[in-house]
């Protein structure tokens, strides 16, 4: 059917864009924190609020908001398979976690790691993209099996609403993703941050450009 066909296409091209801001922020991280031993409070606090943003984006997918709720009643056999991919969520959730402990051991004057900084951010990174290949794979597939008929005519109806939504929210105010390369970040006194090379500037290629984002203390929910 045409209008499934129309409906998976449109959630591909956003799960490239979310898979396109995920590595960019992966290597913009290493990038500016390769030589460094010990981070600032402010750098943990910047990380932070970039994952839990990234986190919390993958809430406002149309993935999530018009086509799990459509399997959900039209399979409910299909917990599983939203299980697991549930599951990754909160692995997700844990490596923000690890970098909040790590913002509140920086408060009581502990040595911190860039490198486990690093080991975080790279645990984030993969869990949601092992969770966008398994939505690709396994979560398209069964949506073509168990949805037929005026299901998918309700989805695509959503779809349309929710990118006109979109576009008059973008005339006030800037949008959580794509990631896109801010001002460089703050650095400790005694070892000067080192500038991002050409490689993490083409991860983000083509991105919006955004204000730096104000730090604020981490919220992130499951």
């Amino acid at each position: 059917m045409l209008t499934a066909t129309y409906i998976l296409v449109s959630l591909s091209v956003e799960q490239a864009s979310i898979r396109m801001s995920l590595l960019a922020f992966q290597n913009y991280m290493h990038v500016q924190l390769r030589h460094q031993s010990q981070l600032s409070l402010a750098q943990l606090q910047y990380a932070g609020d970039w994952l839990n943003r990234l986190y919390q984006g993958g809430y406002w997918r149309k993935l999530e908001m018009y086509l799990i709720p459509a399997i959900r009643q039209a399979a409910p056999h299909a917990d599983g398979l939203l299980n697991e991919i549930n599951g990754l969520n909160h692995a997700a959730l844990e490596s923000i976690n690890v970098v909040q402990q790590r913002a509140g051991a920086a408060i009581d004057h502990s040595e911190l790691q860039a490198e486990q900084l690093c080991a975080a951010i790279d645990a984030f990174c993969a869990v949601l993209l092992q969770r966008l290949e398994k939505e690709e794979r396994e979560l398209f597939a069964l949506a073509r099996k168990v949805i037929v008929g005026e299901a998918w005519f309700a989805i695509a109806y959503q779809f349309l609403a929710h990118d006109a939504r979109a576009r008059e929210a973008r005339r006030g105010r800037a949008q959580v993703l794509p990631f896109v390369l801010p001002a460089p970040l703050p650095a400790p006194l005694s070892t000067p941050l080192q500038a991002a090379d050409g490689s993490a500037e083409t991860a983000a290629d083509g991105a919006a450009s955004a204000p730096p984002v104000p730090l604020q203390p981490l919220r992130a929910q499951a």
